[in-house]
C-alpha cells in the first residue's frame, strides 16, 4: 500500500492579500527534498480537496545550497529547501514564507533589503588596478582559513529570519552584513576601506542594536561563526571611534 505525505502551505495570492493555508497530499517518495514536492506541486497543482488551484509559487536555482534563494520556514524552522529531506521531517509538513521580509506571492520573499544593507557597509574591494602588476600581498594560513568560513555566506537571509533584532520595519543591518564587513576588512587590500565599512555599522541600525541572542549562528546552513564577526566588528568599531576621538 503505497503511503502519502501532507503538505501544508502558507499561501499569499498578491502582496496586499491576506494568507490563508493550503494543504496538498502527495505519494511519498524516497529521498524527496521539500523542493522536489513543490515541483510536483506546480506539475499538478490539486489540493487535498480535489480543487485545482494556481501553481504555488516559490524561489529556488543551485538545489545545492550554494545560492540561497530557497529559504523558507519548514515546520517552523527557518532553513534551506533543497536540503530539506521528506523522510525525517514531522508530518505533516508546515511551509512558510520568511516573516522577516516583503511577501511578493506564496513562499517568495523581497531580500532586496539584505543586499542594499550590504552596499551600505561597502562588502565588496574596489578593483584598483594592482591585479596586473604581480603578485598580491601574502595572506597567511590561520587568516585564509577564517576568511573561507566568512566567504561561503549565501545571502539567504536565515540568521535575519531568526534575529529578533531585525523586523520587517526597522533599520537594523543584521549579522549578515557584520560578518562580511568582517571578511572584506581581514583582506589586505580590503583594509584599505576598512573605515568606510565601519562607519555605517556605528550608525542606528548598527552593531550597537545587537542584542547577541546568537540565534543567527544556530540556524546558519553554512555554520558561519556569526557570533564571532559580531564580537569582531563591536572591536573594530570601538578602535575605531577611539582613533576618531583623537584625529578630528
Amino acid at each position: 500500500m503505497s503511503q502519502t505525505v501532507l503538505i501544508k502551505i502558507r499561501r499569499k495570492d498578491n502582496p496586499n492579500a491576506a494568507p490563508y493555508w493550503e494543504t496538498f497530499e502527495l505519494p511519498e517518495k524516497p529521498f524527496a527534498n521539500v523542493i522536489s514536492c513543490l515541483q510536483d506541486i506546480q506539475k499538478n497543482p490539486v489540493n487535498i480537496g480535489g480543487v485545482r488551484v494556481k501553481p504555488v509559487v516559490w524561489d529556488c536555482n543551485c538545489l545545492e545550497e550554494v545560492c540561497g534563494s530557497c529559504t523558507m520556514v519548514i515546520n517552523g524552522k527557518v532553513r534551506q529547501a533543497c536540503a530539506a529531506l521528506i523522510d525525517p521531517l514531522e508530518k505533516p509538513i508546515t511551509l512558510e514564507p520568511m516573516s522577516k521580509f516583503p511577501a511578493v506571492r506564496d513562499l517568495q520573499v523581497d531580500r532586496a533589503r539584505m543586499f542594499k544593507d550590504l552596499e551600505q557597509a561597502h562588502a565588496w574591494i574596489d578593483i584598483d588596478g594592482t591585479h596586473d602588476i604581480g603578485e598580491g600581498p601574502a595572506i597567511d594560513q590561520e587568516t585564509r582559513h577564517k576568511a573561507y568560513e566568512l566567504s561561503q555566506c549565501m545571502t539567504c537571509g536565515c540568521c535575519l529570519e531568526s534575529c529578533p533584532q531585525y523586523t520587517l520595519d526597522n533599520n537594523f543591518l543584521g549579522p549578515a552584513v557584520f560578518s562580511q564587513a568582517r571578511y572584506f576588512n581581514m583582506h589586505p587590500t580590503g583594509a584599505m576601506h576598512k573605515d568606510k565599512r565601519l562607519e555605517p555599522l556605528m550608525k542606528e541600525g548598527g552593531i550597537a542594536n545587537c542584542g547577541n541572542a546568537q540565534n543567527c549562528a544556530a540556524v546558519c546552513p553554512k555554520h558561519i561563526p556569526l557570533t564571532e564577526s559580531i564580537a569582531e566588528i563591536g572591536r573594530q568599531t570601538t578602535f575605531h571611534l577611539i582613533k576618531k576621538l583623537f584625529v578630528e
